[in-house]
């Protein structure tokens, strides 16, 4: 993953000196980078250096050109027997990321989990999931929707507003959640001790796996938000994170299709501060 990153983000200082001939071209070689400040490409042959958000190369040439041969992936797997997920094996279900809910959070920075949902929702749409988004309290006047930047990312996609705090206690998201015909859920709520635990311990009773995204959720404070994910993981759910639902559901160079979106992705979601 890092190599071919590096591969393709040389900096400008870099790329100066191999114009320059300056750089032996010597094969990519990848250190580790104690200092933060140290450029993490050593060296580089020009061929190596690509535009960011170029779709996906092999690094090694025969006379220049790519060799395929080399390329050994096997096709996509079965969806129905893929033990990862993938486009066509999950669902993603997004509930009550609302102003009250954002506001009162305490465990984690307010602005973090508004990147990572907001995030998550974009990753579920480049890769084609299909959206449950649930709020709570909406038409009783009580609360107000979707906080507006993850609305816009999930413009079209129906929300549904319930009364009851456990989204899977109500008729229309139960009957939503079903009707994708998924069996992987991966859930992101607010808070982690009510609106992500209820649903997820029920969606496990029903045989469902879940997979709480960790560092998209929060709670009222980090012994609650702690606690809740150690309940659900005890219950059976298993726990991902942002980067790692993206690089799941991509899972090849070679799938073309999504890798500009995918290396776009994972610059904007801070995968690699260090560029």
């Amino acid at each position: 993953m890092s190599g071919f990153i590096a591969s393709h983000h040389a900096t400008a200082r870099e790329s100066g000196a191999l114009a320059a001939g300056r750089l032996a071209p010597d094969p990519l070689r990848i250190r580790p980078c104690p200092n933060p400040s140290e450029p993490l490409v050593q060296d580089v042959r020009v061929g190596d250096v690509h535009d960011l958000g170029t779709r996906a190369r092999p690094r090694r040439t025969i006379a220049g050109r790519p060799n395929l041969d080399t390329m050994t992936s096997y096709p996509p797997r079965d969806p129905a027997k893929d033990r990862l997920l993938s486009p066509s094996n999950a669902a993603l279900l997004i509930i009550d990321y609302q102003p009250t809910q954002v506001q009162s959070l305490q465990s984690h920075p307010q602005e973090v989990i508004i990147e990572k949902i907001v995030s998550l929702a974009k990753i579920g749409l480049i890769y084609g999931l299909p959206i449950v988004l649930s709020t709570v309290n909406v038409a009783s006047g009580r609360e107000q929707s979707t906080i507006p930047r993850l609305a816009s990312v999930l413009q079209g996609i129906t929300s549904y507003d319930r009364s009851a705090i456990n989204a899977w206690e109500d008729q229309q998201f139960n009957e939503a959640v079903h009707a994708t015909g998924r069996k992987k859920l991966l859930i992101a709520a607010l808070w982690t001790e009510a609106c992500l635990t209820f649903p997820t311990v029920d969606a496990l009773s029903e045989g469902f796996e879940v997979y709480p995204v960790a560092d998209a959720v929060a709670g009222t404070s980090l012994v609650a938000h702690d606690t809740a994910l150690r309940r659900v993981q005890h219950a059976g759910a298993q726990l991902t994170s942002v980067v790692q639902v993206l690089c799941e559901l991509q899972r090849d160079w070679n799938r073309t299709d999504t890798v500009d979106a995918f290396v776009k992705e994972m610059f904007e979601s801070h995968a690699f501060p260090q560029y």
